[in-house]
């Protein structure tokens, strides 16, 4: 196995394009103080700076760096000719997000080599496409493959980016005396509750928890979480790569500026929402039955409603009729911080599962917006068809739903628009 992964992703594209800021301390996420950080340069770790740090601690931390809001069109771009790169070696590859991919290698092996040559092999030619760096780690498992392109990595430091092996390679008999030493939450399936449950029983490492017996971790953890984890710490991962992987939801969502308490904008917010990830859809080629809306209030408290459908949706003013039918269901005590619209239960919309609906009487408000959504799905499918080849044309902004429009313009959704949290706003001048 291959684990083949980006260094500083975003940061890294933005800097090819803006080679004025090579060598600066850059910020690739939302600059308000509801903004989180998605990538920086190894200038801005070396100050602490790290990804899904809020934006408001990654500037008290690097006062000087400069925040850029990012460019999801430019990354997926960047992303595409990353994974044509990757086929070069096999078709075995598996995508993790944009940056980063499974590589299964054996059948590669007598035309291109061992696996740490194959490695070596696709960093050059990763380097020489993009003109970009990346780290690979090569292992018999999934696990300790990702684990060696961690340690492959650069470094950051006060003194300047200490640079990486590039390859790190771990051997079979290796396994064990690497992952011993490694933090606990290395490993996939620790998160911070289960990490805590460890730690309350002398268990901080990796090594500490493959001395535990399994019985015993099955009983501190459950029968299927112990004994995944007894499995991994041994060095243990039976997950093959699966080239070709469906997605299992659409989703799109924004934080807000400032917390929004009226119910009407709300509703163009959903609408915003479910408008994009029709669209999405509709690209990919899928429906969806499960719609679910995402409130975050201005405590930070967050609560998600879901309504699973009789008939499989794709249409976005179908998928607004139950996301708003949702959202009026909730009672809204305070501002609203985040919204958030998504679909899941996706299948192929070429496997003919739409269905016809009975409109029986429905007491509840979900299940009549069900029906009628239903039936507006069934009615705008030509419609959303044609919305979607005007704007694989012409652009996202180009066309959209009337209610959408604003002081400046179609405010549509656009995919990785403030993804990661919005701007500040900017200091007026002084007179």
């Amino acid at each position: 196995m291959l684990h083949v992964d980006m260094d500083a992703f975003f940061a890294s594209v933005e800097v090819l394009d803006h080679p004025e800021l090579a060598g600066k301390p850059l910020i690739v996420g939302g600059s308000s103080d509801r903004g989180v950080v998605a990538s920086c340069t190894y200038e801005a770790r070396a100050f602490g700076v790290r990804s899904a740090m809020s934006s408001v601690e990654a500037r008290r931390r690097c006062p000087q760096a400069i925040f850029m809001p990012g460019r999801y069109w430019r990354y997926a771009e960047t992303s595409e000719r990353f994974h044509q790169v990757l086929k070069e070696f096999t078709p075995l590859v598996e995508g993790i997000g944009l940056d980063e991919a499974f590589l299964d290698v054996k059948g590669a092996v007598r035309l291109l080599g061992l696996p740490p040559a194959i490695a070596a092999s696709v960093r050059s030619r990763v380097r020489e496409f993009l003109d970009m760096d990346c780290s690979v780690g090569v292992a018999r498992t999934k696990l300790l493959a990702k684990l060696g392109s961690r340690a492959a990595k650069p470094k950051a430091s006060a003194s300047g980016t200490v640079v990486g092996s590039g390859v790190y390679v771990i051997e079979p008999e290796e396994e064990r005396d690497f992952l011993r030493p490694l933090a606990v939450r290395a490993l996939w399936g620790v998160g911070p509750a289960t990490a805590q449950r460890l730690e309350r029983v002398g268990v901080s490492t990796v090594g500490d928890l493959a001395d535990i017996p399994v019985p015993t971790l099955c009983r501190l953890l459950g029968t299927a979480n112990g004994t995944h984890l007894a499995a991994l710490a041994r060095g243990d991962d039976d997950r093959t790569v699966h080239s070709g992987r469906e997605a299992k939801s659409i989703s799109h969502e924004e934080t807000f500026a400032k917390d929004v308490t009226a119910k009407p904008e709300l509703h163009r917010h959903v609408l915003r929402m479910a408008d994009a990830v029709g669209a999405r859809l509709v690209e990919s080629g899928l429906w969806g039955r499960t719609v679910s809306v995402k409130v975050r209030f201005a405590d930070r408290e967050t609560i998600t409603r879901s309504h699973t459908a009789a008939s499989p949706l794709r249409a976005s003013h179908a998928i607004s009729t139950v996301a708003t039918a949702l959202l009026d269901a909730l009672e809204l005590p305070q501002g609203v911080r985040l919204v958030g619209v998504a679909v899941s239960g996706l299948d192929r919309a070429d496997r003919g599962v739409a269905s016809q609906m009975s409109f029986a009487a429905f007491e509840d408000h979900t299940d009549l917006a069900e029906v009628v959504a239903a039936e507006e799905d069934r009615a705008w499918r030509d419609v959303q068809e044609a919305l979607s080849a005007i704007r694989a044309r012409y652009g996202q902004g180009s066309v959209g739903p009337a209610a959408l429009v604003g002081p400046k313009g179609l405010e549509a959704k656009g995919r990785g628009d403030t993804h990661w949290g919005p701007e500040a706003e900017p200091v007026p001048s002084e007179p």
